[in-house]
């Protein structure tokens, strides 16, 4: 019996990845926007409530069933919890503290934090040397980011970074949530049972603390909700489960870098952000350690080396 392919991303595959990193990257941008008139649990509220007939349309065009169990939809709930409400929610407030581009930043440690919780939760993901490793240096970028003055002078900023890592542990449990209780169910279907969920979640949760949302917001505001609910949820999720299919989960993850550039390059231009040689340099701590978590990288030089090496290869 021969193994199977793994998938490889090809030119349409690529194509999609750098589209979906960049309506994720948007996403920061957007709530950047939003933030200047709506306060951060609302834009969560506008987030998924907007996606919500985007996606539901596509599930009904594409004939997808719509479960009846309530354990299944007990499990969008969580799912959308985890993997929505709550991370949208910690996200959108810590940008109320730092930039956009920074919050991107710290939310490329989700890779490698979500790879240890998985292995330290399925039996079937165990946790190795290499996904340690990759944890340790993600934490190490952020600490170089944050700098030693987190631990010394406790700030609005600090707690906003803190939110951001509390967000992308959200993610992580909900990566391992979405695999145990959901994974027989359609990838589409997911992502409307998700949204349907955390849009029942959000919905009393904003009028308790925000109260009735304000209907009267300028058109760029309007713009920026819209975004954010179409391209950086709805949009989103289709060339998630697409590029998934065609590329497989472990290209799917080199989104994770992808983003932040975006997220940053629109900040630069649009909000006049600047990121300093400090969060650059953590950037790339986290880059290397999502590169040991995944392994490929590291995998391709020991291939090259060992070629290399072989008697009469050379000049």
């Amino acid at each position: 019996m021969t193994n199977s392919p793994s998938p490889t991303l090809d030119l349409r595959s690529t194509a999609m990845l750098l589209l979906l990193a960049a309506v994720w990257g948007g996403s920061f941008f957007f709530g950047e926007v939003a933030l200047q008139e709506v306060p951060p649990l609302t834009i969560t509220l506008y987030r998924v409530i907007g996606a919500l007939p985007v996606l539901a349309a596509i599930v009904v065009l594409k004939r997808i069933p719509i479960p009846r169990s309530i354990r299944i939809w007990w499990a969008y709930l969580v799912m959308g919890a985890l993997n929505n409400a709550i991370p949208f929610s910690l996200i959108f407030w810590g940008q109320t503290q730092i930039e956009s581009g920074l919050a991107s930043i710290l939310n490329g440690t989700t890779a490698m934090f979500g790879a240890v919780v998985a292995g330290l939760l399925l039996r079937d993901e165990p946790l190795t040397t290499k996904k340690v490793i990759g944890a340790a240096l993600g934490l190490a970028g952020v600490a170089f980011i944050m700098g030693p003055e987190a631990i010394t002078d406790f700030n609005p900023s600090n707690l906003a970074q803190l939110a951001i890592l509390g967000a992308t542990l959200s993610y992580a449990f909900a990566g391992v949530w979405g695999k145990t209780a959901l994974s027989a169910q359609p990838p589409l279907m997911n992502a409307l049972g998700m949204v349907a969920g955390s849009t029942l979640l959000m919905t009393p949760m904003v009028l308790i603390f925000d109260g009735p949302p304000n209907l009267m917001l300028s058109t760029s505001i309007w713009g920026a909700l819209t975004g954010l609910a179409v391209l950086s949820t709805a949009l989103a999720y289709v060339l998630y489960f697409a590029i998934l299919a065609r590329a497989g989960a472990a290209n799917l993850l080199l989104v994770t870098l992808l983003v932040p550039p975006f997220a940053i390059g629109l900040g630069v231009l649009f909000l006049g952000e600047a990121m300093g040689k400090q969060e650059w340099i953590g950037f790339g701590i986290i880059a290397v350690g999502f590169a040991v978590t995944d392994g490929r990288l590291f995998s391709l030089f020991r291939r090259k080396a060992r070629v290399a090496t072989k008697p009469g290869h050379g000049s």
